[in-house]
């Protein structure tokens, strides 16, 4: 079950590195692609909560089959697809179906092992949900590099297999209540898909369209705000809610999901920055990029275990408080960046940042669902895991909005230090100018050089500027853990309120 969750969250990352080839080989436009991802990500963000409703009708083992089955056969048809209309169809299948995967493992680790066990099942499920989403684009660059992107797909096919006959054949341990499906909401699913697809969407293609000055931006935003509203009314009137948000009264679980939505913003946010900062500043390829990247899957690698045995000493809220100091202080290094910033620089950065999202992660999840009446982890689980997607997807918004806005700031700040008065760019102008004698119209050329370090330059401050937001927001949210009510101890094994 472990192995078929790493693969529903390795998806959303492992095409990002390889986007460009995608959109190559399916001739699709730059906005057309991306939405590979989106279409992912929306199906994904409506199916995560439905997972507690439906594990508990349909069993934990036949939806992990189904979705597992769904999962690879729709792989199959992504890596098989002509056109870009066909590739977001297939992915939005994909991200659906496999969707139900992610919860219920979280579901089942705690409720299936008593809370002695719990120290050891944690990093497990905390590392696999962090190291997915951190080695994908390595994955990736490898995958599209060795083979084409089809195998990007392709790959997915023989472990989905192996997944669903050995959940059907090994997993029993709850029974299904088809009761239930007589009575599903299906004006509740409607409103949340509403709510929740316009919302993803909404925040992905807002930073680029500005906003609500985009017509389709402004509607679906109305769409979120109306679907909103029908969908709480639903949730707190139907006699079987779609999803169940009673959970949020207990409170260690409410400041748990906070605190993984903005784990969320972190995990997605910097899995997206460094990316791109390699690839636009350095002109690294998708193979470069994923090597840079694989030391902070490394180092979660390495540092699961000692997470587990540290929860079992120590107040979990100090570990979480401590992850998230550790976290903003490998964005803090990152403020200072430059266009030179190459492997060596990003080394220790990479290195706190794994350290940082491992003890943060697996104590949070630990405290949000381990406390939990058994009767109550399954639909939790499925609000737990939408807020860390939510997270994510606040978090790229976020950093796209930072990004764009402080790098049009830094441009206008710069062509107004850059001009006849100032020596320096003076001097430049008329080395590049030199440099191109002969090669045409010179003055121009050498403008058009000037002008392109500047802009680089900009851009390179806009990276330095969004560190800065994230570093004195992981230090404010380190406060946050005073909030929580003291986790009892792992090892006592005392008895879940």
């Amino acid at each position: 079950m472990v192995f078929g969750m790493f693969m529903s969250i390795l998806d959303i990352q492992i095409v990002s590195a390889s986007l460009s080839e995608i959109q190559a080989g399916l001739s699709a436009s730059q906005s057309e692609v991306s939405w590979v991802q989106t279409s992912y990500l929306i199906a994904e963000v409506i199916a995560i909560p439905l997972s507690g409703f439906l594990s508990r009708a349909l069993g934990t083992r036949l939806l992990f089959a189904i979705s597992a089955a769904g999962f690879t056969i729709s792989s199959f048809l992504c890596g098989f697809a002509s056109s870009i209309e066909e590739m977001i169809l297939w992915r939005a299948f994909q991200g659906f179906l496999g969707a139900g995967m992610i919860p219920t493992v979280f579901a089942s680790a705690y409720t299936v092992f008593p809370r002695t066990k719990f120290h050891i099942v944690g990093p497990i499920i905390g590392l696999v949900a962090t190291l997915a989403p951190t080695i994908g684009p390595t994955v990736g660059g490898y995958i599209t590099d060795a083979t084409s992107w089809h195998w990007l797909f392709f790959i997915n096919i023989v472990p989905g297999i192996g997944i669903t006959i050995g959940v059907l054949a090994l997993v029993d341990f709850d029974e299904p209540h088809f009761e239930l499906l007589d009575r599903f909401d299906w004006w509740g699913l409607l409103f949340m898909a509403g709510f929740l697809g316009s919302l993803e969407y909404v925040l992905e293609e807002g930073p680029q369209y500005e906003w609500l000055q985009d017509t389709s931006v402004a509607i679906f935003a109305w769409v979120c705000g109306i679907s909103g509203i029908a969908f709480f009314w639903r949730v707190f009137t139907a006699a079987e809610p779609i999803v169940n948000l009673r959970t949020f009264s207990n409170r260690n679980f409410a400041v748990g999901c906070v605190l993984q939505f903005c784990i969320g913003i972190g995990l997605y946010g910097l899995t997206y920055i460094y990316p791109r900062y390699l690839a636009e500043v350095r002109g690294y390829s998708a193979l470069m990029i994923g090597e840079t990247m694989f030391v902070s899957g490394a180092t979660m690698f390495l540092i699961a275990p000692l997470v587990g045995r540290l929860m079992l000493k120590y107040d979990m809220r100090y570990l979480i408080a401590f992850g998230l100091i550790v976290f903003a202080i490998g964005s803090y290094q990152m403020t200072w960046i430059t266009r030179d910033y190459d492997f060596y620089e990003l080394l220790v950065p990479q290195v706190l940042r794994g350290i940082g999202m491992m003890f943060a992660m697996v104590p949070t999840n630990n405290i949000a669902l381990g406390t939990l009446a058994p009767d109550r982890v399954k639909n939790a689980s499925g609000l737990f895991n939408l807020m860390r997607n939510l997270g994510g997807a606040v978090g790229l918004a976020v950093i796209n909005t930072v990004l764009n806005q402080r790098t049009d700031l830094h441009i206008t700040r710069l062509q107004e230090r850059v001009n006849w008065a100032n020596a320096t760019a003076t001097e430049t102008l008329n080395m590049f100018m030199q440099k191109f004698q002969g090669m045409g119209d010179a003055a121009l050329m050498a403008m058009k050089q000037l002008s392109q370090i500047v802009h680089r330059q900009a851009v390179v401050m806009g990276y330095g500027d969004a560190f800065f937001m994230l570093t004195v927001f992981y230090l404010g949210l380190s406060l946050l853990v005073m909030l929580l009510n003291k986790p009892a101890s792992l090892a006592g094994g005392g008895d879940a309120h």
